[in-house]
């Protein structure tokens, strides 16, 4: 019951945005290296930086920040001067930045065609979307737990708008577990790389470097990693 829950709260987010992050919409220039994004799974305005990544088929590294977290949150007041989510780091071109709406115009401009997607430019019903979204699981990955730091990166193959690729964010976000985000939202030009590696088009899709582990299914995944990282209180 109580993951048929989690599965139909998370399905409801998705529909909330219209389901946004499903589809790669645009595709321009691609980064040499690999953009950081500081973020927390159940901020809405996350939400949206989270959507252009899926949207543009760009990859990053994703430093999650839960409220608690004693790592990422202190590496962005360092960096900013303030702990607001989410946080851009493009290291291709030097540019720090907050602000969802000016991260989005950003990556549309830089590695897109010039103009994000209707749902995703400035006004009331992006952030309005965006915000009930958020109230189907307000609490998912928002908070730290506290747990065991990874010594490597994790890696996930997901794209925004998938309901269980979100279960899986949502319990790296808690643990503040950092992973190497691959987008493959449908029409991504890495989803022939990444059924050769997995031998199936399927996500959630995980790689943990510091166990040799890999598994499918948002279940297992999210089992692995409340028994490998988390700390019993």
């Amino acid at each position: 019951m109580k993951r048929a829950l989690a599965v139909t709260s998370s399905l409801a987010t998705t529909l909330a945005r219209l389901g946004s992050g499903a589809q790669v919409a645009q595709r321009g220039r691609r980064p040499a290296q690999l953009l950081e994004l500081y973020e927390f799974e159940a901020c809405p305005f996350c939400r949206k930086a989270r959507e252009a990544l899926s949207i543009l088929d760009l990859d990053a590294l994703i430093r999650p920040c839960p409220k608690g977290g004693p790592n990422y949150r202190e590496e962005v007041k360092a960096r900013g001067g303030k702990a607001m989510f989410p946080y851009l780091v493009d290291p291709n071109t030097g540019q720090e930045m907050y602000e969802s709406d000016d991260i989005v115009a950003y990556l549309f401009a830089q590695y897109g065609e010039g103009e994000a997607p209707r749902l995703l430019r400035p006004g009331a019903l992006n952030d309005a979307t965006a915000m009930l979204a958020s109230l189907w699981r307000p609490a998912a990955g928002a908070r730290y737990r506290q747990a065991r730091r990874a010594e490597r990166p994790l890696e996930l193959w997901s794209y925004e708008a998938s309901p269980f690729c979100r279960l899986v964010r949502e319990k790296l976000s808690s643990l503040e577990l950092s992973y190497r985000l691959h987008n493959v939202a449908k029409g991504g030009q890495c989803r022939d790389a990444f059924v050769s590696r997995s031998g199936r088009m399927q996500v959630p899709y995980l790689v943990d470097p510091n166990t040799g582990r890999e598994m499918f299914e948002s279940a297992d995944i999210t089992r692995y990693l409340e028994e490998t990282y988390a700390v019993a209180s």
